[in-house]
C-alpha cells in the first residue's frame, strides 16, 4: 500500500486500499437496526420508525451491497472469516438477508470463507430467518443472552425472555448451524455469586461450542453510565467482581473448555477465528455505518450515521483515520496479543522491545509483581494478572 496515496485520499475522507497484495483476513458487516437501545450498549444502533422501517431496510441493504462491491473491487479481499454485528443483525428481515447474501456470493465474498458468524437477539430468531442464513452460507451464530435472570436483564434494559435463548439455539441447530456462541455479562448491579452460578448452569446446559463472558463496563454516553452518575445503580464491588471471574474460570475449566482469551472460552478447536484476527492485529475491512477497518497498520471507521451512509455512493463516509506512530503500535500489539491466554511469542516480544526500552523494564516489573510470566517461549498474563488484566495491559500502552 502506498502511504502517500493513502494519506492523500484520507485528506478527502476516502479510504485508499490499493490492490497491491494486502491480504484481507476478515470482513465485518455492521447492521445498525435495533428494536430497542439497551442501556449498557455503546455500539452505533438506531430504532427505525415503524412508518418507514421496510423502506430503510431496503435502502440500507442496497447501499451495503454497493459498498461491498466497491470493497471487492479495490482490495485483495479473500477473507476466510465474515462477522456480522450491530445493532441487531437478526432484526433485519429475512428477505433483505436473502438479497444481501445472494449479492455477497455473486461478488465472491464467500469463495474463500470458512467461518461466517451472525450475532443474534433470541427474540428475533425465527425458523424462516435461520433457514435463509444457512442457505446463504452462515455457519456460526452468537446468541446475545447476557443473563438468564429477568431482573438482571431489566437492569440492562435487555428486552427478551430468557427462555427464548433455548428456542433460538434449537432453531439454529435444526437449520444446520452447529457452531454456536452464547454471550453473557457478569457484575450486573444486584447480581450475586449464586445468580452467576445459575446463569452458568443454564448456559452449560445449552451445550454450545463457545462462551463469551464479559464483565459489565459503564461506557460513556450510555444510559447505564448516566444512571451510575445519578446514583440510580450500584456497581458490584471489586472483590465480588473478582470472585465472579474466578467462579467462571473454575466452572469453564471443569467443563473442559479452553480459555483462549480473557473473556472467551471454547471447546477444543472452536475459537472465534474472526476475533482472533482482531487480537493478532490482522487485516480486516468493515462495511456499514460505524464499521471499522484495519489494513497494514492503518485504521479507519465509517461514519456512525445512517443518513450520510445511505446518501454516499461506493466509498463510504469515513472518519477517525489513523496510522499510529511506531511506539504506539508496539503498545497496541502487546495489548491485543496479551489478551490471548497463550500470550505472545517471546521472539516477537524481543524483536519489538529491545533491552533498554521502557517497556522492557515495565515487563520485568510486572513479572516481579506476579502479573506477567515468561513460560514455554511465551509472555502471558498470570492467573493474578488476569484478574486485573485491563490495568496490566494499560501499563504497556
Amino acid at each position: 500500500m502506498s502511504e502517500q496515496k493513502f494519506n492523500s485520499a484520507m485528506q478527502r475522507h476516502q479510504p485508499c486500499i490499493e490492490k497491491v497484495g494486502s491480504k484481507i483476513d476478515s470482513l465485518y458487516l455492521h447492521i445498525p437496526f435495533c428494536f430497542h437501545k439497551c442501556h449498557y450498549c455503546d455500539f452505533y444502533s438506531i430504532v427505525p420508525s415503524q412508518a418507514n422501517a421496510q423502506e430503510k431496510y431496503d435502502q440500507f441493504t442496497e447501499r451495503l451491497i454497493s459498498e461491498l462491491a466497491w470493497l471487492m473491487n479495490t482490495t485483495d479481499a479473500k477473507p476466510r472469516m465474515i462477522f456480522v454485528g450491530g445493532g441487531t443483525p437478526t432484526f433485519l428481515p429475512a428477505e433483505n438477508w436473502r438479497s444481501l447474501l445472494a449479492a455477497m456470493r455473486q461478488q465472491g465474498w464467500l469463495d474463500t470463507m470458512t467461518e461466517f458468524t451472525v450475532e443474534a437477539n433470541p427474540e428475533t430468531v425465527t425458523a424462516e430467518l435461520v433457514d435463509q442464513l444457512v442457505a446463504g452460507g452462515v455457519n456460526r451464530m452468537s446468541m446475545g443472552a447476557q443473563s438468564f435472570n429477568l431482573e438482571h436483564l431489566k437492569t440492562l434494559e435487555r428486552w427478551h425472555d430468557p427462555r427464548k435463548v433455548t428456542l433460538a439455539v434449537d432453531l439454529a441447530r435444526k437449520a444446520g448451524i452447529a457452531n454456536l456462541n452464547i454471550d453473557l455479562i457478569f457484575a450486573i448491579p444486584g447480581q450475586t455469586l449464586d445468580d452467576l452460578e445459575r446463569d452458568l448452569e443454564v448456559a452449560m446446559a445449552l451445550q454450545t461450542d463457545h462462551l463469551s463472558y464479559y464483565n459489565l463496563t459503564y461506557e460513556p454516553n450510555t444510559a447505564l453510565k448516566q444512571k451510575l452518575a445519578m446514583g440510580q445503580v450500584t456497581p458490584v464491588d471489586e472483590d465480588t467482581e473478582a470472585a465472579m471471574y474466578e467462579l467462571i474460570l473454575d466452572r469453564m475449566s471443569k467443563a473442559s473448555f479452553e480459555h483462549y482469551e480473557i473473556s472467551n472460552w471454547c471447546k477444543p478447536g472452536k475459537p472465534c477465528e474472526h476475533n482472533l484476527v482482531y487480537w493478532t492485529n490482522g487485516n480486516w475491512v468493515g462495511a456499514g455505518p460505524a464499521a471499522a477497518s484495519h489494513v497494514d497498520g492503518y485504521r479507519w471507521k465509517n461514519q456512525p450515521s445512517l443518513g450520510p451512509y445511505l446518501s454516499s455512493t461506493d466509498q463510504p463516509p469515513v472518519m477517525d483515520v489513523e496510522h499510529l506512530p511506531a511506539d504506539q503500535r508496539v503498545g497496541e500489539v502487546l495489548m491485543m496479543h496479551l489478551r490471548l491466554r497463550q500470550g505472545m511469542p517471546m521472539d516477537r516480544v524481543e524483536s519489538l522491545i529491545p533491552n533498554g526500552d521502557w517497556r522492557y523494564d515495565k515487563i520485568s516489573e510486572l513479572s516481579n509483581l506476579g502479573l506477567l510470566e515468561k513460560s514455554d517461549g511465551y509472555l502471558r498474563l498470570t492467573h493474578s494478572g488476569l484478574l486485573v488484566g485491563d490495568a496490566v495491559l494499560g501499563e504497556l500502552l
